[in-house]
């Protein structure tokens, strides 16, 4: 963990997203100075020496609306120009679905 994550940031909201062999971590974390920052963590298990393996993103609030457009935009042209035919809702409640409801992180 950088310094950055150890002194500056404490995180304050978690969503985990079973996926397959992969996890998927949505982090809500605040700095000292009250600013908050979301986390995208992707956790996959390694074959080769089962550990996992984490790949992080930081998405800052002046990004959080950017962000959110492209990824809509992303999907949806996958959705209705690349697959149309395909039934996305099938997956709704498969092991896609969030395997436990957002929680609060309290500190100790």
């Amino acid at each position: 963990m950088d310094e950055f994550n150890k002194n500056e940031s404490q995180e304050i909201f978690s969503k985990k997203i079973r996926a397959g062999k992969r996890t998927y971590f949505f982090d809500v974390k605040s700095t000292r100075g009250k600013d908050y920052f979301i986390t995208i963590t992707e956790s996959k298990k390694s074959f080769e020496d089962g550990n996992f393996v984490k790949h992080k993103i930081f998405l800052y609030k002046e990004d959080f609306n950017k962000f959110v457009e492209a990824l809509n935009e992303t999907v949806t042209y996958i959705k209705t120009d690349l697959m149309p035919d395909y039934n996305f809702d099938e997956f709704r409640n498969d092991s896609f679905e969030s395997s436990e409801s957002p929680r609060e992180v309290t500190s100790n």
